[in-house]
């Protein structure tokens, strides 16, 4: 999400911090397009009027943007590398090696 904001204050010089309307949205459109990343090389992200210029003309600014698995997860590393720490702990304190997991289930938020 912060990768796209900062892409679109930097297109637009407009500021989506202060816009929960326009947040959500793109907090909507990343994850569909994380998904998407889970079994393709790039996803894109595209959302009609994501910042009102003016609401009663229904003027607004549409963003369209792309992002490829290696960039997300780029972005991602250090949170990706913050979870080994915890699962390391896990396999040693169960007493098993990684060969001994069949599948990861992520739960929560």
């Amino acid at each position: 999400v912060e990768h796209f904001k900062d892409e679109f204050k930097r297109k637009y010089k407009k500021d989506l911090s202060g816009n929960d309307r326009a947040l959500r949205r793109l907090r909507t459109a990343c994850e569909r397009a994380k998904r998407t990343l889970s079994a393709s090389t790039t996803a894109t992200v595209e959302i009609d009027s994501l910042y009102d210029l003016l609401v009663f003309q229904r003027l607004g600014i549409d963003f369209n943007s792309s992002i490829t698995r290696a960039r997300f997860e780029d972005l991602c590393g250090d949170y990706f590398r913050n979870c080994l720490g915890p699962v390391e702990k896990v396999l040693k304190d169960s007493k098993m090696g990684k060969g001994d997991i069949d599948e990861v289930v992520l739960v929560g938020g």
